[in-house]
Formats: C-alpha cells, structure tokens, sequence
C-alpha cells in the first residue's frame, strides 16, 4: 500500500504506519532491551532525518528521555537552527546547542589550508565528539540519522554520520524517510526543503 508523499505504483513506497510501528520497536528494543539505556540523544540538524529519528524516539523513549543536540558552526544557516528548533518545541524534548565553531577553527588553524571536503568532514566528527560526550554525561545512547540513499552514493563522512550505534533510518531510502516523516508529523517547512549537510555556506 503506498503510503502518504510516495506515488502510487513507486516500488519504493511504503506503508507509513506500519513502518512507524516496526521502527518504534525497534528503537524499544536496541535501546532498552539490548544495550540497558532508558535515554536516546539526537543531533538536530533541522532536517528531514534527524528530525524524523527525532520524533519515533520519543514515541519509543518518552519525551523525557529524548535529548536533542543543535550543533551549530559559524557559517551555519539561521534556518536550520529555526527548524531544530521547531522539532525541540513540537516535541517538547530537552534540548542544548553548542557550537563547534572554536573547536574545528582551533584545528584547522594549526594545520593549514584545508578545501571545503576537509573542513565539511571535520565539522562533521566534531558533531560526532560533541554527542558522543554528552551521552556519556547524561548516559543517553547516540541515535543515527543517516538513510540508505546516503549510504549508497557515498554521501556521509566516515567516522561522523555513521558513528552511533542505533540507526533507525538505515533501511530507508530517503523518498520513504519523507512520507514517514509526513506521517508523524514532522512540520511542513523541514519537509519542503532540500536535503543539505550544512557543512558549509551554499
């Protein structure tokens, strides 16, 4: 059956509730049953698919066990920030921003000239150090955000995006992430806009 914001007869589509429900279990299960956490933490980027991961842990966790990360660098879009936010304030979530701006120029300014792949990918680990510490602070698992169209054309930074543990949205092509995401909830103005890292301007 194809689900909402998946064209019918697209072989890639997908019966959103039924794939909200095995996912919430999912993250039941690996989270809890598995790896004895009762907290999940999220970087939010104010897109599609942290905002997704977002809203199916806290159907699976409970609001209060849901901690969201906004992790901006310097060049960061206002946007994004207003999006995260939108996702923080819908679901009533605990949230903390920190900027990573001093962390990756403190580095990139001790090694010189880096291309925007270089800076991009250094951004991205630093997002990596900063959750994976306040997960051990708050003792919340990471929760992945990546999808399957990601893996598949290379599009992730090794050793950043791919870190956690528990990914829920691994098995999703990204079509499928935005009519799931449609179906829970998540506001209008993330799923109009285009996918981006946010990694650098433009």
């Amino acid at each position: 059956m194809a689900g909402k914001g998946v064209e019918a007869g697209d072989p890639l589509a997908i019966d959103p509730d039924l794939a909200r429900r095995w996912l919430v279990s999912f993250l039941k299960d690996e989270v809890v049953r598995r790896r004895d956490f009762t907290k999940g933490i999220v970087g939010l980027s104010g897109g599609v698919d942290s905002s997704l991961t977002a809203f199916l842990a806290v159907e699976a966790l409970g609001k209060e066990n849901v901690i969201g990360v906004r992790m901006p660098y310097k060049t960061s879009s206002p946007e994004s920030l207003e999006h995260a936010q939108l996702v923080i304030d819908k679901l009533g979530i605990q949230s903390l921003t920190i900027d990573i701006t001093a962390a990756v120029d403190g580095y990139l300014a001790q090694v010189g000239d880096a291309d925007p792949t270089r800076r991009g990918n250094v951004m991205a680990r630093e997002r990596m150090i900063v959750l994976f510490d306040l997960s051990a602070k708050y003792k919340a698992l990471p929760l992945g955000t990546g999808n399957k169209s990601e893996r598949l054309l290379g599009y992730f930074t090794w050793h950043a995006d791919d870190t956690p543990p528990v990914n829920p949205l691994g098995d999703l092509f990204k079509t499928q992430v935005r009519a799931l995401a449609r179906h829970v909830g998540v506001p209008e103005e993330i799923l109009r806009k285009p996918p981006t890292p946010d990694l650098v301007p433009g």
